[in-house]
């Protein structure tokens, strides 16, 4: 049997929309399929540290869309 998923309701920039959009057309991912999975690489490596992936961790992205 599949694992149940969970929906969440996001709400998210247009910058930072589409960035993550660019990002997941890059990796062959829907956008949905892109954030899931950096969320997930982001909780393993903090079980692998114990501790967060950055210092600035919650400081918002400088998202800068040429």
């Amino acid at each position: 049997m599949a694992e149940e998923k969970k929906q969440v309701p996001l709400r998210l920039n247009a910058k930072l929309y589409a960035a993550l959009a660019a990002w997941a057309e890059d990796d062959f991912r829907s956008v949905n399929g892109q954030i899931e999975y950096l969320l997930t690489e982001c909780v393993r490596q903090r079980k692998k540290d114990g501790k967060y992936v950055g210092e600035d961790i919650d400081r918002p992205p400088d998202i800068t869309i040429a």
